[in-house]
């Protein structure tokens, strides 16, 4: 009766559980190499709620903030991250956007209840207390440098603008029709930021702007999820729907690429950046997207293409990463946080040392090579320059022709006579037009022996017809026949060389006439067809 029944599951088969798999082209690239050496490691399923932020603090050692619940906690990258550092609980309700102060020694974010808190990052005391939005606030930026001010947006569409050591509002910006749900500082004013909302549009702040109104206003077109400042300043970067779009904010809110590579909603955006020191792609940015299709998506905004994908086992809510370029993070739905960490050279070797207890051991120094050392002079010619010697580059030696040579010790004919037997006519007519220059050619066709004037009869029979050259040699070519006619009447050789001159002088004016006849045949055609 057993052997009858069908297991249970092959009925039902059981899904494994999914591990990140990136999705890339068969053909690995640098670029992938560098994205895939961020090994994804899970962090134990502590946080109870969905990582609505994450943020980096901009000082070493660059500690991690997650919000999740009620809570705000803060983990060291440096180490594991199956536990937080610490853990901040002062919220009565869900917390929202964590963000650092450009020092990292305080971080403020807000909640649900609309209230926004500072805390100290060391005491995890809150110091300020700032109340005014009458709905939950889901966006908390400190400005790139500024210290002393704080902008924030929540339900209720205002965007704030604070004075943080006095507890008290400078300015409301209203514009917005619908909830504020993302903003980021400019990186070029502290005074400039950007927004969005639910009602589509983008809007850029001036705090220095009387009125309280937007300076700039771009259309998204679905909800806006997320909104980020590229390094330049002059670019922003939006997501809504399945859709991230590049914005030329110095161009009037220009609309440079919209990538549409996700299948659901796009929730957060980050730039990233390549940390090699070498290569193509070294010291370059990237925006990193992730959506609640479980993708996290690397874009290179200079090509306008994707270079890296990587899938995740559940819906993706944030991303983070380190300005070390070290430590890559994304948050989860159900309370996992992806932490991918690189190796870093510095630290490859001794991780295992430190684990086992005895202390990083340092490599013995190499000796430092001193022209005091007899080793210094007898390196060779082979040896590569260290990292901070200064390299001498020696010009390289132009090589001259003979008749250049010539010409800078001043002998004229030989010269003349060095570029007549190369037979390159470029090189010969500029030595004429040099000589003509030191008004040293007719003296130097004077001079010419007898082999010397067959050669050059030869070539102005060759070349004098040329177009790009017969103003010059057609010239020469009569007062040559007027200054060596007696040679040339004596020299059997010589009287060769001005019968072939004149046929081909003849030849030529032929050519012309009949080339002046076709032209005056065809003139009058063309004059009719120009008429009709």
């Amino acid at each position: 009766m057993a052997e009858n029944n069908p297991r249970i599951s092959d009925t039902f088969a059981v899904k494994p559980n999914l591990k990140p798999t990136s999705q890339t082209s068969t053909k690995s690239t640098p670029e992938s190499k560098y994205w895939k050496s961020f090994k994804s490691q899970p962090t134990p399923q502590t946080l109870i709620s969905s990582i609505s932020s994450l943020s980096f603090s901009p000082t070493p050692p660059h500690l991690l903030a997650a919000t999740h619940a009620t809570n705000l906690s803060l983990f060291s990258p440096h180490q594991t991250l199956e536990q937080p550092k610490s853990t901040i609980s002062s919220f009565s309700d869900i917390a929202t956007s964590a963000s650092f102060r450009s020092d990292g020694r305080l971080i403020a974010a807000g909640s649900l209840t609309g209230l926004i808190q500072v805390f100290d990052v060391k005491t995890r005391t809150p110091l300020r207390r700032l109340r005014a939005h009458s709905r939950p606030v889901h966006l908390v930026r400190y400005p790139r440098l500024d210290k002393l001010h704080l902008f924030s947006g929540g339900d209720d569409a205002l965007v704030k603008y604070w004075d943080v050591a006095s507890e008290s509002q400078i300015v409301d910006l209203i514009g917005h029709k619908d909830y504020i749900r993302c903003g980021d500082g400019s990186p070029v004013s502290d005074e400039l930021f950007v927004t969005g909302s639910y009602d589509h549009t983008v809007r850029v702040w001036d705090v220095r702007v009387s009125g309280g109104s937007s300076v700039m206003e771009v259309k998204h077109g679905k909800p806006v999820e997320s909104v980020i400042f590229l390094p330049s300043g002059g670019l922003i970067a939006t997501a809504g729907g399945n859709e991230v779009k590049i914005w030329d904010v110095i161009g009037g809110g220009k609309l440079l690429y919209s990538m549409e590579s996700h299948n659901k909603t796009v929730t957060s955006l980050c730039v990233g950046k390549i940390g090699k020191e070498t290569g193509e792609e070294a010291q370059q940015y990237r925006i990193l997207s992730v959506s609640l299709d479980g993708y996290m998506k690397v874009f290179d905004y200079a090509k306008f293409k994707i270079t890296y994908s990587m899938r995740f086992p559940s819906p993706l809510l944030s991303v983070a990463f380190s300005p070390d370029c070290s430590t890559r993070v994304i948050g989860t739905s159900n309370g996992i946080i992806y932490a991918g960490k690189r190796k870093m050279k510095e630290n490859a070797g001794s991780e295992l040392v430190n684990f086992a207890g005895f202390g990083p051991i340092s490599e013995p120094p190499k000796r430092v090579l001193r022209p005091s050392y007899f080793r210094y002079f007898r390196r060779g010619q082979n040896e590569k320059p260290s990292e901070g010697d200064y390299l001498v580059k020696r010009p390289k030696k132009v090589k001259l022709a003979e008749h250049d040579k010539l010409l800078k010790k001043f002998r004229h004919k030989e010269a003349l006579v060095a570029a007549l037997k190369g037979k390159n006519p470029a090189n010969v007519v500029a030595v004429m037009e040099e000589l003509v220059a030191r008004k040293k050619l007719m003296r130097c066709v004077s001079n010419l022996e007898t082999e010397e004037l067959g050669l050059l009869l030869w070539f102005l029979q060759r070349h004098s017809t040329m177009p790009r050259y017969a103003g010059l040699l057609m010239k020469l070519a009569k007062k040559v026949v007027e200054m060596r006619a007696e040679d040339v009447q004596t020299d059997n050789v010589l009287k060769g060389h001005i019968r072939n001159l004149k046929r081909s002088v003849e030849e030529e004016i032929r050519i012309q006439q009949s080339l002046q006849e076709i032209q005056g045949i065809i003139s009058p055609l063309l004059r009719i067809a120009g008429r009709r």
